[in-house]
């Protein structure tokens, strides 16, 4: 007898309901956008919008829609030749005052993103994405390491109760330590060469260090940078912002990024379908970090004015004009050394952000609060600014390096590893604490390149990948229409439902669909016709041998199913492993077969017996089906 348990027809109803739900998104385009974010200090306002109604009116472009969304304005466009007029025309007419760039922005109705419905992500090769080039300031690295052996220096020879009358760095990239009078030369250069030598990063591996040359002269100790050792700094500084980039980029949530190295100092990232580029522009280009210094008591104002600055002193301003404040040039503890960052609230419930140092960074805190309990510690927040101006007509690229001191903070106990930074607003706190969690580049970034990659050569693969499918998705129905007559329906039904939940489950879970995974998809439809031919002929099988229809139809689908499982099952595996071991078109095709195979085994197996069901279960008498 025929029979289907009513609670599978429920299932089929609410996978079939839910699947065209969370499909139906990619049924709305996109618009082409330019989006313009605010650098700190200015602001999205009516003032804002008249500068680009003019610069647009200026370029000749109508804009769709200007719209403002939580602190972000959207120029929609009607296609892509506006937006990169529209994007040259704002650029120059806004400066370095605004962020420019350019997106793609959804037209889904609000009621389908409340419901976490969106459209299915692309792969560069479908819809184009960003393509940035960025080169890497070496130079900044290597003063960064240089500073930092300066400091090690004075800290090792403090430690060891060496006295010195000075450390300074060489134009050749060299550093002097010269010794008071009577101090053994020999025994400081042992020290030093024993703390340098074994010199960590952030990341407990060793660094540079142990190439550093040492000579002696009298009271004078010469540690010289061989060329090897520069080189070995600037190749570590590149490894290191690769490793950055890609956590700052997961931070983002892009899928199947392309970040790779490019010649001695340049860094190529694509982001394909990246939906806020100036978010993505702003994170991986930032290199916004904290360094926490002692303040060093006195008047600022004075020595400013003066010009006796303490030789352990240097002057940064305070946020928002507050004034000049003397910090130590010693850094306590700085964004590489941090474990952990997330944005909370301080007591007064204003926007913090909650810090976890390294085992070496906590120790070195926790050993200064202990002995200055009472005293002033402050917050220098350190932020690279990007600038454009125009010079005879032409764009001019520059980078300014802000340094701000956050209001200083008595020190009110003992702490080490874990505390709080406040004095941030809302959205510098979440920036911040995303770029300290993804990490500190080891040296600042320039963009030198960015562009839109190729939306005309991503709509001719869709429009031919899609073509693929679609025909043959049709030879495939008009086969089995016409040879299967009934169960042909049947099975055209369950192909069909197949498409649409590989659509939903890729865009639910925002999987990316590249152009192998379109060769994926086709193969897709292959496999799960494959399966609705094994239960057709098992049924014609038995109706040869002479049983009933009904029974016919139930012994062809339970004989079918275990081969159907055991085959599908096996190509699954095949595309997890294509999945786990292969890397950038493999892994799109794996994706999409991956998913293809487990809706295809439900289609085949229950959707189409709950409709076979549905027609000839409740039939008494039946002397042939139309198979």
């Amino acid at each position: 007898m025929l029979e289907f348990p009513r609670w599978k027809y429920v299932l089929i109803l609410i996978v079939v309901l839910a699947s065209a739900l969370y499909a139906l998104p990619n049924l709305y385009p996109q618009d082409p956008s330019v989006q313009i974010t605010a650098n700190r200090g200015f602001a999205i306002d009516d003032a804002l919008r008249a500068r680009i109604d003019t610069a647009l009116k200026q370029a000749g472009v109508q804009p769709k829609q200007i719209e403002v969304d939580d602190g972000t304005l959207l120029v929609r466009l009607p296609g892509l030749d506006e937006q990169t007029k529209a994007n040259d025309a704002l650029r120059q007419a806004l400066g370095e005052d605004y962020l420019v760039a350019l997106n793609l922005a959804s037209t889904v109705p609000d009621w389908l993103g409340n419901l976490g419905a969106r459209p299915m992500v692309q792969g560069l090769d479908l819809q184009g994405g960003v393509h940035f080039v960025l080169q890497v300031d070496q130079k900044a690295a290597l003063d960064k390491r240089v500073e930092g052996y300066l400091e090690d220096i004075r800290v090792t020879l403090r430690d060891k109760r060496i006295r010195y009358t000075s450390v300074e760095r060489r134009p050749n990239n060299s550093i002097v330590v010269t010794l008071a009078a009577d101090e053994d030369a020999a025994a400081a250069q042992q020290a030093l060469a024993q703390t340098l030598s074994s010199r960590s990063n952030a990341a407990g591996t060793l660094a540079t260090g142990s190439g550093l040359t040492y000579q002696a002269a009298g009271q004078q100790i010469t540690i010289g940078l061989p060329q090897a050792e520069l080189e070995q700094i600037a190749s570590e500084a590149i490894e290191q912002n690769l490793t950055t980039l890609r956590n700052r980029i997961n931070e983002i949530g892009v899928a199947e990024p392309i970040i790779q190295r490019q010649g001695n100092d340049r860094v190529v990232v694509q982001l394909p379908g990246v939906q806020d580029t100036a978010e993505a522009k702003r994170l991986i280009g930032a290199t916004a970090t904290l360094e926490f210094r002692a303040v060093v008591e006195g008047n600022a104002a004075d020595a400013v004015a003066s010009g006796r600055i303490p030789p352990e002193a240097k002057v940064y301003q305070l946020r928002d004009n507050g004034g000049p404040v003397l910090l130590n040039k010693r850094v306590l503890a700085s964004g590489d050394e941090m474990v952990n960052a997330r944005v909370g609230v301080d007591n007064n419930g204003l926007p913090a952000v909650d810090v976890t140092l390294n085992n070496v960074a906590g120790q070195r805190m926790f050993d200064y609060t202990s002995a200055n309990v009472g005293k002033l510690m402050s917050v220098v927040y350190i932020e690279r600014v990007p600038t454009v101006t125009m010079v005879d007509g032409k764009e001019v690229r520059s980078v300014r390096v802000r340094e701000e001191a956050l209001a200083p903070t008595r020190i009110a106990g003992v702490f080490g590893k874990n505390f709080q930074t406040t004095g941030l607003e809302k959205t510098e706190a979440e920036n911040l604490a995303k770029l300290l969690r993804a990490g500190s580049l080891a040296a600042p970034m320039d963009f030198i390149e960015e562009r839109v990659v190729g939306p005309s050569l991503g709509k001719e693969n869709v429009e031919r990948g899609t073509k693929a499918v679609v025909f043959s998705f049709i030879f495939a129905l008009a086969f089995f229409l016409v040879y299967y007559r009934m169960f042909g329906l049947i099975t055209c039904i369950a192909l069909l439902l197949n498409l649409v939940m590989v659509v939903a489950v890729m865009s639910l879970f925002g999987a990316t669909m590249t152009l192998p995974g379109f060769a994926g998809l086709a193969l897709t439809i292959a496999m799960s016709v494959d399966a609705n031919v094994l239960i057709n002929e098992r049924i014609r099988e038995e109706l040869r041998a002479g049983v009933p229809p009904q029974a016919a139809i139930a012994t062809g689908y339970d004989k079918a199913s275990g081969t159907i499982f055991d085959s599908n099952m096996t190509a699954l595996l095949a595309g997890v492993a294509l999945y786990a071991f292969g890397t950038g078109p493999l892994k799109g095709f794996a994706l999409t077969m991956v998913i293809g195979i487990l809706t295809s085994v439900f289609t085949a197996v229950t959707v189409s017996r709950g409709i076979a069901t549905l027609i000839y279960g409740g039939r008494r008498k039946i002397k042939s089906i139309a198979i």
